[in-house]
């Protein structure tokens, strides 16, 4: 995972007695292969593919993965690793690409593929090795490469094959080097965790110790020495992302903590005295809250553009932070809660090669002249991480397994212009998603559910009367890490509920749809 930025508290990424890295080759699904090397409770660094060998010793990995890629080993400029990684002694993973580029560097030929391999297929074990331990026979795979190894040099054995991969998992016949061709780390491959764990600890050697409890010892400890006698300004959003940071910083340094809190006017309903009444529940801290709604709507009015959206949100939200932070003495720190999604979806993770999704105003969005240095413990945490970090510190449970909200909040499920009367639509159509999840017992079976305002009008009938009027998305989504998402099948009469409320009681609504995208390639947002 990406380094922490200069003066940023990460994770901690210099402390675990055990670490694997991940070397990131451009694959859509490196962050998977962390999350599952976690689920082994052994922390996972992603980092660059071309990571020197120096840096890698300072770091002391257990072992390393390379991860898959969308490029040929044969292409100009193709990424590939420090040589010398391969002389380094400790057990190397590849996957996909870097079964590849793993391959033709210690001798085996490539062959450049003559059409992509996508989609599961069964793999049949061949030959015994610690990798496949407790694993059948058969198993089902995912493929999704050009380039294959097709006759492994002498030096290697082939593990696995199947009809039209002949070595689709290999291992160094001198060397604890393993490549497998396929994706052990998504779902459709459904013994690749264990997979993953046999290399982890049956190869790797990790014990498995890196767990919330000592994460928050570690992380007290770091911001305590950090901070000193000094103040810290939280940036609140009332989110659990937010949240769970005010919780470890209050944990850390008590009444030297200050939150601010900027009503945007782009909130749900009721959410700014919510957030008002949770934390004078659950903190005795120094809460600031600014009403700055007519500035952001102002500076929204003729808007459309999604990344200008965005911006603008940022942009304002600076100015009325940085305002509100003057009137706090001795504030010399900002605590964000920045999660790695937020990260790789910015294209701000310095040590990998991700491409910029959409801009987060939390992620490398505050400029220097703020006069803070950062704080951001959560940086290479996953959403379900620090979900588990909140209950570690004894957050309630509505807090914790609250849906997200986005930063610049209702603005980008208003698609379009955002409007005072048109964000009053949203709220009312949102709070009947809600509602209708909260009776049928289903907001913990979803990940995320919300209203969107769509910029179209669509003829409809109201008693005798015809109608032209908006469109409201309803989109629910089933998910592990929010960097991949399927869309959440609810039953037919929740719908007819929620469409039924929502064109009875929501003036100027007559349509209500569902959206039945699944993120890649759609985003969890609309916008």
């Amino acid at each position: 995972m990406s380094s922490p930025t200069a003066g940023s508290a990460g994770a901690v990424s210099s402390t675990p007695e055990e670490r694997v890295l991940v070397l990131d080759f451009g694959s859509q699904t490196a962050q998977l292969i962390a999350r599952r090397v976690r689920e082994q409770n052994v922390f996972c660094q992603i980092v660059r593919h071309d990571l020197s060998v120096d840096r890698i010793r300072e770091l002391a990995p257990k072992g390393l993965i390379l991860s898959g890629g969308p490029a040929s080993v044969y292409d100009a400029g193709a990424p590939a690793p420090d040589p010398r990684i391969f002389e380094l002694g400790i057990p190397i993973l590849g996957i996909c690409y870097g079964m590849q580029v793993t391959c033709r560097a210690l001798g085996t030929e490539v062959s450049p593929g003559t059409h992509r391999e996508f989609g599961r297929t069964s793999c049949t074990l061949k030959t015994a090795s610690p990798l496949f331990a407790g694993v059948g026979g058969e198993m089902t795979v995912w493929m999704s490469h050009g380039d294959q190894v097709k006759n492994p040099a002498e030096n290697w054995v082939i593990l696995a094959a199947t009809a039209d991969c002949p070595a689709a998992a290999v291992q160094h016949k001198s060397a604890p080097i393993y490549c497998l061709q396929f994706h052990p780390e998504v779902t459709h491959t459904p013994l690749g965790g264990k997979l993953l764990g046999n290399f982890v600890r049956e190869i790797c050697g990790c014990r498995g110790t890196w767990k919330m409890s000592s994460f928050i010892s570690q992380q007290v400890e770091r911001i305590r020495e950090r901070v000193g006698k000094r103040r810290v300004i939280c940036g609140l959003s009332g989110g659990v992302d937010s949240s769970v940071v005010a919780a470890l910083l209050y944990q850390a340094i008590g009444d030297q903590l200050s939150c601010i809190f900027v009503d945007n006017g782009l909130l749900r309903t009721g959410e700014s005295d919510e957030v008002r009444r949770r934390f004078g529940e659950h903190f005795r801290t120094d809460l600031h809250v600014v009403d700055a709604s007519r500035q952001f709507l102002g500076e929204l009015k003729g808007v459309v553009d999604p990344q200008a959206k965005r911006k603008t949100i940022g942009r304002v939200f600076i100015d009325v932070f940085r305002a509100e932070a003057k009137s706090i003495p001795d504030a010399h720190f900002l605590a964000q809660g920045t999660l790695y999604p937020d990260v790789i979806e910015s294209g701000a993770n310095v040590d990998g090669p991700a491409a910029t999704i959409k801009h987060h105003h939390n992620v490398g969005g505050l400029p220097a002249e703020l006069g803070f240095e950062l704080i951001e413990p959560l940086r290479d945490l996953f959403k379900d991480e620090a979900r588990a970090l909140g209950e570690e510190l004894g957050l309630p449970e509505e807090m914790i397994w609250r849906h997200p909200f986005p930063g610049p909040g209702l603005a980008v499920r208003c698609l379009g212009e955002v409007r005072q009367e048109r964000l009053e639509v949203l709220r009312k159509a949102d709070t009947i998603v809600i509602e209708e999840l909260r009776k049928a017992g289903l907001y913990r079976q979803v990940q995320q559910a919300f209203a969107v305002l769509l910029p179209v009008q669509s003829v409809g009938v109201m008693g005798d009367y015809r109608t032209y009027d908006e469109v409201v998305a309803i989109r629910a989504v089933t998910t592990e890490d929010f960097m991949t998402a399927d869309w959440a099948h609810l039953p037919y009469e929740v719908l007819e509920s929620i469409s039924t409320r929502i064109t009875n009681s929501v003036r100027g609504v007559n349509r209500v749809v569902y959206d039945i995208s699944s993120k890649p390639p759609s985003t969890i947002e609309w916008e």
